[in-house]
């Protein structure tokens, strides 16, 4: 397992990562349902960490998008793992090799700054920094969020009100997010500037999450 030294938390579930993504953050977003009616489709992101969730969801989109649809995927990370940290991480499930190649072949040497890349109809922007640095340099309208960075006891700058009011934002009318974390702060939060949330079922040992649409 990979763990950040910074917060003494691991990036992905032991028991597997991939499908613990596939259930906190796509499914939790309703994807690939909610790819529909967008020609371009918005995901936002707190905490790119090893790409897991970006290459689920490319994974999907390529798999689930319709012709002519485009998927652009914003994420913020203060503290990034190297290329090979992350080609490493990811070799764990064979099935993304081919994404996996393509993310670590420009994936930058020294992360800082903005990086941005497209590949074929997705479009990836990473913002190496402060996460509300990084989404207020943002003028976009966000279709899902993936609010991840580790446990809120661990990031509580992550989880804060502040980052709260940039998804709140960047959010359009109707647009989704999920979370594995289901810690009451978080909630109240998020519903104070503007979602409705609710708990559903977690992953694997972990009882529940939250998941919400912004009105």
């Amino acid at each position: 397992m990979i763990r950040s030294q910074e917060f003494d938390d691991v990036y992905f579930s032991a028991e597997d990562g991939l499908a613990e993504t596939r259930h906190v953050f796509l499914d939790g977003n309703g994807l690939p349902g909610a790819f529909a009616g967008h020609d371009v489709f918005v995901v936002g992101e707190t905490g790119f960490g090893t790409g897991l969730n970006f290459l689920a969801v490319w994974d999907l989109f390529l798999k689930a998008g319709r012709a002519g649809q485009t998927l652009h995927f914003i994420s913020v990370e203060k503290f990034p793992l190297s290329k090979v940290q992350i080609d490493e991480a990811m070799a764990h499930w064979p099935e993304l090799d081919g994404l996996r190649s393509q993310l670590v072949d420009v994936y930058p040497d020294a992360p800082g700054g903005v990086f941005e890349y497209n590949f074929e109809n997705v479009t990836l922007t990473l913002y190496f920094g402060d996460v509300v640095d990084g989404f207020a340099a943002c003028n976009i309208c966000v279709d899902a969020w993936f609010l991840d960075g580790f446990r809120p006891s661990s990031n509580p700058e992550m989880w804060s009100d502040a980052v709260f009011a940039q998804v709140a934002r960047l959010s359009r009318e109707g647009a989704s997010f999920a979370t594995f974390t289901s810690a009451g702060f978080v909630r109240r939060g998020l519903s104070a500037v503007g979602f409705d949330v609710s708990k559903v079922p977690g992953f694997g040992r972990k009882r529940e999450m939250s998941v919400g649409v912004f009105r």
